[in-house]
């Protein structure tokens, strides 16, 4: 049998011969044997040639039997027309007998390979066209070829004008055609019938070679004539078959049925397939040549010549071409006169070009062979479009129509037969290149167009799935979430120019640099024709054709420049599936009639009719019900839909895409604030997926993940509808606008479901309650979804964001009631009692606060938890507040609720410090919470301290309260870090010195007997006014303060000085007194400042007067402070000229003291003076004060006193 790996020709794996149900891994298991392939260099020119057989149905081949000389092939062998062991299932195929093809061979064979159509492959053909299309410069026959392009692939068939006018006489079809071929090329057409020769030559080549197998060389008698007759018209018969024109459209709608099982013959029928590389060119052939093998040949052709006839050119390009593209090494002619066997000869294939009466370079083949497929790549380039090659018999111009436009410009556009094998083709390439999960994405663009030009050449009614299932596809190129900039640009989508054309492009102009078609006004031209080779010798020129061999325009994918541009795309694809798919199901007339053009009324009710919560309470408790019983709940479909048909299967996934789509535009009107638009777009989200559950069998945990993602984002939107009802006209407008298209599709959804199924979600109210609390559902609803399937630990980032969400949700509604409960307690009476109305809204706050916390503490955020145990403080601090006014303002006392309340609010805001650990988890939330501590405890102190609890405590245990309280907020108080709270650090923490330094002063006051004691409070009250001075000197808006603390610390001395007895003493407490005077120098700078700026601000620009226009400075407080500085200075100095004045007399003189004494009276004086001028102004009184505090400390530095 010889070894068929030697010469790469075909070797076909064991139960590879039998063509019937052809899959995938046979055609995969068939190629393997014959990988290796194999490159002939042919004559003196190198030719590369590889051939690898991708199938065979072929037997092992045998040894040819060498006939005896003088044999008589008329006579038929006893085996003739008969099956064979040796034959194989492919019976009289293999021997040469059904030569035809049929006109869709090459759809056939592109079925079968679909992963070579579009990408790999430069053609497809029956080995035949393609020896007739290079044998095109040295034959005068007529050639008639049909031409498609899929991709960069173009499949050739013979388009038998012949069979096909027979045809158009007896059916009325292609009469089109006919009148056109008729008036412009062939004006008196008619059939040619074939010679007798033609049957003679068929007969006995047919005999030989079943002698050449059965090899016993036996002849039977000579049939009769009438059985002759019979055999010869069996044959015609045959040949009709083999080239039937099916009737348009009846391939069966079901894209899942293999073609090879319809009736239109697309089935692959040749013997074997082989890819063949032809230098540059990639082919995948059809071949049905007979090979032989046996003792010395591993394979070999067999051919049969007459020898009176010598073998010419194109005798010998046939021969070449069947052999190299079967790699067969070896040719065996027999040669025989008037059917008598004379001689055998063995030729090699390289050897067939240089024959006698045959010679041809076969560097010239390979030069047509690249010319014809780049002039047929550069024209032929609409997918779809059926384009027809012809050169008349004897005419050396070939021409190139396009047959889709003809046929468009006649009435019935789908009399084209071809219109339907190449839109399924063009379906299963784009099928083929969607499945391949390493697909590059560039290739989109290729997929589309094949899409594009697959819907356009069915009719919608006849084919609906094909249709539903193409915009499906279309809808799935699109990513609807803009991918990350890293991993996509746009660019690669556009990069695909070498992979196929885009159809939207018009055509590349018909001619080239080098002039060699053109649509001129040539009489020999035809205006109808796309382009034209006007001598086929052109075809031998090298590289005539190369040019445009390369240009071929781009297939750029569609650049969608924004999120809500792709999604519409993906809903107008989505929109026309639907459309389809509903065509399809024949139940209409069970349907309520709607209007796709009519908007669907959209409900709007008051929270009122709804029932409020507690109706929405009703409607979760439905909803979570119907989710959860989801799994096994019973289909059900208004519309009729049969579970399982193609026609639920397809809706179903248009559906859930219609969804996603909605729910990305719902994101991104979100992120454009268009909050009205949002809420639109998610609710036509939820209805898709609502309408999805009624439809669904099964539900897929993604699909419950998607409802989940739904409803978080519904919750998003209406909490930013609640918090933006400023807005509210506008986002009502937006929602209940509706596109033509939404329309349409909820239409579509309205045949399978009520889409009510969400209504509590999606509704848009005026109610700020209410959207809060729908928010807040939409988000427990999302983590309910989440419990079903284990979702949570699936999804365990979504979980976070849900929980996150729910916790910050149920704050918003906390915060809400807290804030209604402080707006009732301003407005009810100072003597009323805390309302029920108040206690309610305290609950509900609190319980959302706690909801809150745990959330956050569940998925361990420790910064929103404390942000929330600081929000329940302030809730126990506003319910202390209400518990204060029960009494009038002399007779209230601090109460134990408030007091009970305050000791709360201090626990939660401690509760927050431990949940953060430390400031540098997140420092401004840590130094917040410190501020509201220290706000709490000093609250409390102030309280306490102002109206002290005396009918219940002691004196003592209220002043060690109150020092503790005031101690703690300083503890809490940060002054050192720089900070926009600094100031108010160190003004709280200012005050709350002075507090305690006045509660210790009073203390003092009051005090009798325990001199320990009192001098305790006296270090305790001069340290407290010390620090609060140093405080407040800090501060540049405080000089009031400062002052008032500066007073109270001269009373202070004043009232120690009244207990000491020795003048020394009282002098050294004196001249303390008048130090502390002096350093109210600052204050007293820092109102004039002040009253500076206020006096000249008028001047500048028409504003109210200067007290109203600075409410930092308060004018009668001033005048208050600066009366009490006069007297008490005036007092010092009065006190201090005495002192000085007694000891000058008692003791001898000192000159320190005299200078001293001398100021202090000039001085005391001057003071005088001024007091006593009751027309001076503020500015004016404050700038003597300063003038005299300045003398004064300039006396202090001479040393006078010490």
């Amino acid at each position: 049998m010889g070894d068929s790996k030697e010469a790469g020709a075909e070797a076909p794996p064991t139960g590879a011969n039998t063509r019937g149900g052809l899959s995938l891994l046979s055609q995969r298991e068939s190629e393997e044997p014959s990988a290796q392939g194999s490159a002939l260099f042919l004559g003196g020119n190198e030719v590369k040639s590889r051939a690898v057989v991708k199938y065979s149905s072929a037997p092992p081949r045998t040894a040819f039997a060498r006939l005896e000389e003088k044999t008589d092939l008329k006579l038929p062998p006893a085996n003739w027309l008969r099956e064979s062991a040796k034959l194989g299932p492919a019976g009289t195929t293999i021997l040469g007998n059904s030569k035809k093809s049929k006109p869709f061979s090459s759809f056939g064979m592109a079925y079968d390979f679909i992963d070579s159509v579009g990408n790999d492959v430069d053609v497809v053909s029956d080995s035949e066209n393609i020896k007739k299309l290079l044998k095109i410069p040295y034959s005068k026959s007529h050639v008639s070829m049909a031409v498609h392009r899929v991709g960069r692939t173009l499949l050739l068939d013979e388009l038998d004008i012949q069979e096909l006018f027979m045809r158009s006489s007896q059916t009325g079809d292609w009469t089109w055609l006919k009148e056109f071929y008729q008036r412009l090329i062939d004006q008196k057409w008619q059939r040619k019938k074939k010679s007798k020769e033609h049957w003679y030559q068929k007969a006995i080549l047919s005999k030989f070679l079943y002698y050449s197998i059965n090899g016993d060389g036996a002849a039977q008698p000579v049939p009769s004539a009438a059985e002759q007759q019979e055999s010869s018209s069996s044959d015609q018969t045959n040949n009709s078959d083999g080239a039937s024109w099916p009737a348009p459209f009846e391939m069966p709608s079901s894209v899942s049925e293999e073609p090879s099982a319809s009736s239109q013959g697309l089935k692959n029928d040749f013997v074997r397939n082989i890819l063949w590389t032809f230098e540059d060119l990639h082919m995948l052939v059809g071949s049905n040549m007979p090979i032989f093998g046996g003792g010395r040949y591993p394979a070999v052709s067999l051919r049969l010549r007459d020898n009176n006839k010598p073998i010419n050119v194109l005798t010998g390009i046939d021969y070449w071409l069947d052999n190299l593209i079967c790699n067969v090494p070896e040719l065996v002619m027999c040669f025989h006169v008037n059917g008598i066997v004379q001689k055998y000869e063995m030729i090699k294939t390289e050897e067939i070009p240089n024959l006698e009466n045959s010679n041809f370079s076969t560097k010239v083949i390979k030069d047509i062979a690249q010319n014809i497929l780049s002039f047929l790549k550069s024209n032929c380039t609409k997918e779809g479009h059926t384009y027809w090659l012809f050169k008349a018999s004897g005419s050396d111009i070939v021409k190139l129509y396009d047959l889709t436009t003809l046929c468009e410009e006649t009435e019935d556009k789908y009399q084209n037969p071809f219109t339907m094998p190449v839109a399924i083709l063009l379906y299963k390439v784009a099928c083929n290149m969607m499945m391949k999960k390493n697909q590059n994405k560039k290739h989109y663009g290729t997929v589309r167009t094949l899409l594009l030009n697959c819907v356009k050449l069915l009719d919608k009614s006849r084919h609906p799935q094909i249709i539903a299932s193409a915009n499906y596809m279309l809808s799935e190129l699109f990513q609807l979430v803009e991918p990350k900039k890293e991993e996509s640009s746009e660019s690669p989508l556009n990069e695909n120019s070498d992979e196929s054309y885009s159809e939207e492009e018009e055509e590349m102009p018909d001619s080239d640099e080098n002039g060699s078609y053109s649509t001129s006004s040539d009489p020999s031209d035809d205006n109808k024709a796309v382009a034209i080779i006007k001598s086929v010798g052109e075809l031998s020129v090298p590289e005539k054709y190369k040019s445009i061999h390369q240009i071929r325009p781009s297939c750029a994918f569609p650049v969608c420049h924004d999120t809500e541009e792709r999604c519409r795309l993906v809903l107008s694809y989505v929109l026309e599936g639907l459309k389809s798919v509903d065509s399809s199901i024949k139940k209409e007339s069970d349907l309520p009639a709607a209007d796709p053009n009519t908007p669907i009324p959209l409900k709007y009710e008051d929270e009122s009719t709804r029932g409020g919560p507690e109706g929405l309470e009703k409607q979760m408790a439905l909803f979570l019900d119907k989710m959860g019983s989801l799994r096994k709940r019973n289909y059900s479909s208004q519309s009729g839909m049969i579970p399982g048909s193609w026609q639920h299967k397809m809706k179903l996934q248009l559906i859930l895409k219609s969804s996603k789509a909605y729910y990305v535009l719902s994101d991104a009107a979100m992120s454009l604030q268009k909050y009205g638009r949002a809420l639109r777009y998610i609710k036509l989200a939820l209805q898709s997926h609502d309408t999805y559950c009624c439809l669904c069998t099964n539900m897929l945990s993604e699909v419950l993940l998607f409802l989940s993602q739904y409803l978080t984002l519904c919750g998003d939107i209406q909490l930013m509808l609640a918090q933006n009802s400023n807005n509210r006209a506008a986002h009502l407008e937006e929602f209940n606008y509706q596109t033509k298209e939404d329309q349409e599709i909820l239409h579509s959804l309205h045949r399978e479901s009520s889409c009510q199924g969400f209504a509590w979600a999606t509704d848009l109210s005026t109610d700020l309650e209410s959207q809060l609390s729908v928010s807040c559902k939409c988000y427990e609803a999302a983590n309910e979804i989440l419990r079903f399937n284990d979702l949570k630990s699936q999804n365990p980032e979504h979980y976070v964001q849900v929980l996150k969400r729910m916790g910050n949700i149920r704050n918003e509604i906390g915060v809400f009631y807290m804030n209604q409960a402080a707006a009732l307690q301003s407005e009810r009476a100072v003597s009323k009692s805390v309302s029920t109305a108040e206690q309610q809204l305290w609950k509900k706050s609190f319980s959302c606060f706690e909801k809150g916390i745990h959330n956050f503490e569940s998925i361990d955020d420790a910064t929103n938890a404390a942000l929330l145990l600081c929000n329940t403080g302030r809730l126990m601090r506003i319910c202390a507040q209400a518990h204060c006014g029960a009494a009038e303002d002399f007779k209230r006392e601090f109460s134990p609720e408030e007091g009970l309340y305050y000791n709360k609010a201090v626990d939660y805001y401690l509760k927050a410090l431990r949940s953060l650990g430390t400031r540098d988890i997140h420092p401004a939330v840590w130094d917040s919470v410190n501020w509201e501590l220290s706000t709490t405890y000093f609250t409390m102190a102030t309280l306490q301290q102002d109206y002290a609890p005396l009918s219940r405590k002691a004196q003592e245990q209220i002043e060690k309260e109150v020092s503790e309280a005031m101690m703690k907020s300083l503890k809490y108080c940060d002054v050192d870090s720089v900070s926009a709270r600094q100031p108010l650090c160190q003004y709280r923490a200012a005050t709350i010195h002075h507090r305690l330094a006045s509660m210790y002063h009073s203390c003092l006051r009051n005090q009798v007997g325990d001199e320990h004691l009192r001098k305790q409070h006296r270090v305790l009250a001069d340290l407290h006014y010390s620090k609060a001075v140093k405080l407040f000197q800090l501060l540049k808006d405080a000089p009031c303060e400062l002052l008032r603390v500066q007073l109270e610390r001269v009373a202070f001395a004043e009232f120690q000085m009244t207990s000491q007895n020795s003048n020394v003493g009282k002098l050294k407490t004196l001249s303390g007194a008048l130090d502390i005077m002096v350093r109210t120098k600052h204050a007293f700078q820092l109102i004039r400042k002040e009253l500076v700026e206020e006096s000249d601000q008028p001047k500048s620009e028409e504003t109210p007067p200067a007290a109203e226009s600075s409410p930092g400075l308060n004018r009668e407080e001033v005048v208050k402070l600066l009366s009490i500085f006069e007297s008490r200075l005036s007092f010092l100095l009065l006190q201090s000229i005495k002192l000085l004045s007694s000891t000058k007399k008692k003791s001898s003189s000192n000159l320190e003291d005299d200078v001293v004494l001398k100021t202090n009276k000039q001085i005391y004086s001057q003071l005088l003076r001024a007091t006593a001028n009751k027309n001076a102004s503020l500015l004016e009184r404050i700038d003597v004060l300063i003038r005299l505090l300045e003398q004064l400390a300039h006396s202090a530095a001479g040393g006078a006193v010490q």
